[in-house]
C-alpha cells in the first residue's frame, strides 16, 4: 500500500493535482485588482444592465479594446451565482493553464527522458508569468491555449493526420482565439507555421493548412461575429474595434508603447526563477544544433517567431509573451536531457536555491517594519521557500539536477498554496472591496447615497461593490470639496484630504469612518 501512494505521490496526476490546489487559497482569498478585473466586471455589469451582448460601454464610453468571449464569461458567472465569484473566473485561468501543461507534456512525449519532462513540466508552470496568468482574471490564458491547440492541430497535420476532423479544428481554434483577445490570436499561428513550412522546404503546401476551408470556416465566424458587432453598435463602435484596437496598436499603439527589444529586457523576470537555466539551456542547444528533429525545430519556429513578431508591434507588455512561454521552458529540455553544459545547469539553479534560502530570513527581518508580512501562513510560506532551497542546493552538489528542478518547483508550488491563506491580510494593500463593501454599509445605516473618489487610480469601477456610480476626481489642481454635494463618502488618502481642508478655508463637519491601507473613508456630512 506504501508503495502504490509512493508511485501516485511521484506520478503527473499528482502533480497536477498539486498544480491545480497550490493557486485555490489565492483564488478564495485575494481581492479582485482595481486596474483591470474590477473593470471587466463593472463592463459585464453595465452590459447585463443595458442588454448588450457584443457590444460594450465602460462607464457610458464605448469599449472595443477587447472582443466578447471573456465578458460573456463574466456576465455569465454574475447571471449563475448572482454576484461576481473569484473561484468561478479563476477557473478559466487555472484549467486552461492545466490543459497547456498537459498538452505540451503530451507532444513532446517519448522525446526526453520521463525525469526531464517532469523538470519540463514543472518549469513551465511555475514560471513567473504563466503560473500568475493562472491566477489573474484576465482572457490571456484562455487565449494561449487556443493557440497552442491550434498550432498543436497543425503540427498534427503537418505530420500526417490531415483528416476532415483536423481541418476543422484548425480555423475553429483560430477564431477561439481571435475571439478571446484580439489580432495575435492568430498572428502567432499563422506567421510561426509559415514560417516554419518555407524553412522546410515545403512551401508548395500552405495551401493544405492555409486555404480555402481554413478561410472560409475565418471568415464565415468572424462574419457572424463582426455583422452583430455592426448592427448593435453602429459604424463607429464598428470601425473602433476592427481598426483603431488593432491597427492602430499594431503600428503605433496609444497604450504600452516600449522599444523592440523590450522583451529582451524582461524576459528574465517573466519566466523567473529559471531565467538563467532556460535561456542558457537554449542558446547553448542553438549553437550545438540540439534542435535538428521536426518536433524541436517547429517548437523553435515558434518561439522565435512569436518574440520577433511581438517585439515588432508598437504596443507591449510583459502579459502578451505568454504565447512564447511554453515553448521557450520546453526547448530547454534537449540539453537538460544531456549530460553536457552541467555547470551551466548547476550555477543557475543555485541561484534561485540561494534567494529561496533567504525567504525566511527575509520575513523575520522585515516583519516589524511591515506588519502585513508578519503573519504566521507568509511565515510558513516563506519557510517551506527557505527549506526548498537547502533541499536544491543538496540536490545540486549530488549532481541530480531534475531533482533539483523539482525541489524548487514544488516548493514554489507549495509555498503558493500556504500563502494564499494569507493574503486576507493584505487586502486593504489589493484590491478595493473591504474598503468599498464597508463604506457602502456605514452609507446605508446613515442615508448618505453620495460616493466620490479623489486621486484614485480605477475608483469607478468600485460601483462594482457599492451598486452605483461614484464620482471621480482626479485631477491634482482641483479642490475635492469644491465638487462634492453632501451628506456624501469620499475615498481619499488621509493626507490629500487634509490638503483640500486647508485649502478650501471653510470648516466642514466631517468624520474618518476607516482606514484601509493608505486609502480613507471619510464621510463629509
Amino acid at each position: 500500500m506504501a508503495e502504490k501512494i509512493k508511485k501516485y505521490l511521484y506520478s503527473q496526476g499528482a502533480e497536477y493535482i498539486l498544480f491545480f490546489l497550490a493557486v485555490i487559497p489565492v483564488l478564495i482569498f485575494r481581492d479582485f485588482t482595481p486596474n483591470n478585473e474590477l473593470k471587466y466586471l463593472s463592463i459585464a455589469d453595465e452590459a447585463i444592465r443595458d442588454g448588450n451582448i457584443f457590444t460594450f460601454t465602460n462607464h457610458g464610453a464605448a469599449y472595443a479594446d477587447k472582443p466578447p468571449l471573456y465578458i460573456w464569461i463574466v456576465m455569465l458567472g454574475k447571471l449563475l451565482l448572482g454576484k461576481h465569484s473569484m473561484l468561478f473566473l479563476g477557473m478559466f485561468s487555472l484549467v486552461p493553464s492545466l490543459v497547456i501543461v498537459r498538452i505540451m507534456d503530451k507532444w513532446i512525449s517519448g522525446t526526453v527522458r520521463p525525469e526531464s519532462a517532469d523538470a519540463g513540466r514543472i518549469m513551465l508552470y511555475t514560471s513567473t508569468f504563466f503560473i500568475g496568468s493562472a491566477i489573474v482574471l484576465r482572457m490571456d490564458m484562455l487565449m494561449c491555449l487556443f493557440i497552442v491547440l491550434a498550432l498543436r492541430t497543425f503540427y498534427l497535420m503537418f505530420t500526417g493526420e490531415v483528416n476532415i476532423k483536423n481541418r476543422i479544428l484548425f480555423p475553429v481554434f483560430l477564431f477561439f482565439a481571435v475571439f478571446t483577445k484580439g489580432p495575435v490570436g492568430i498572428l502567432v499561428p499563422l506567421l510561426s507555421t509559415i514560417v516554419f513550412i518555407i524553412i522546410k522546404g515545403e512551401w508548395r503546401t500552405i495551401g493544405r493548412y492555409w486555404g480555402a476551408m481554413t478561410w472560409g470556416i475565418l471568415l464565415i465566424l468572424s462574419g457572424i461575429w463582426l455583422g452583430c458587432v455592426y448592427l448593435e453598435g453602429g459604424t463607429e463602435y464598428f470601425n473602433d474595434l476592427l481598426f483603431n484596437q488593432t491597427v492602430n496598436r499594431a503600428v503605433d499603439s496609444f497604450h504600452h508603447k516600449a522599444p523592440f527589444y523590450y522583451y529582451l529586457e524582461t524576459v528574465w523576470y517573466i519566466i523567473a526563477p529559471w531565467s538563467l537555466l532556460i535561456i542558457g539551456l537554449v542558446i547553448y542547444g542553438c549553437i550545438r544544433n540540439k534542435y535538428n528533429s521536426l518536433l524541436w525545430q517547429f517548437f523553435l519556429s515558434v518561439f522565435v517567431v512569436t518574440l520577433m513578431m511581438l517585439s515588432l508591434i508598437s504596443a507591449k507588455i510583459e502579459i502578451y509573451f505568454l504565447p512564447a512561454i511554453p515553448f521557450l521552458a520546453y526547448l530547454a529540455l534537449p540539453v537538460l536531457d544531456s549530460c553536457e553544459f552541467n555547470w551551466w545547469k548547476k550555477g543557475s539553479l543555485a541561484l534561485p536555491a540561494i534567494i529561496f534560502i533567504t525567504a525566511l530570513p527575509a520575513v523575520i527581518y522585515f516583519g516589524g517594519a511591515y506588519p502585513e508580512v508578519n503573519g504566521i501562513m507568509i511565515k510558513g510560506a516563506a519557510g517551506i521557500l527557505t527549506l526548498s532551497g537547502i533541499t536544491a542546493i543538496i540536490l545540486i552538489f549530488k549532481n541530480n539536477i531534475t531533482d533539483a528542478v523539482k525541489a524548487i518547483g514544488f516548493g514554489f508550488l507549495i509555498a503558493v498554496f500556504v500563502g494564499g491563506f494569507g493574503l486576507r491580510q493584505l487586502e486593504n494593500e489589493t484590491g478595493f472591496g473591504a474598503m468599498a463593501n464597508y463604506a457602502k454599509g456605514y452609507a446605508a445605516t446613515n442615508g448618505i447615497e453620495r460616493f466620490y473618489s479623489y486621486k484614485i487610480r480605477s475608483a469607478e469601477n468600485m460601483d462594482v461593490y457599492l451598486g452605483c456610480g461614484i464620482g471621480v476626481i482626479d485631477r491634482e489642481e482641483q479642490n475635492p470639496l469644491s465638487f462634492i454635494e453632501t451628506p456624501a463618502v469620499i475615498f481619499i488618502r488621509l493626507n490629500d484630504f487634509e490638503q483640500a481642508k486647508e485649502a478650501s478655508g471653510s470648516e466642514w463637519n466631517t468624520e474618518i469612518a476607516g482606514t484601509f491601507g493608505t486609502l480613507s473613508v471619510v464621510v463629509i456630512k
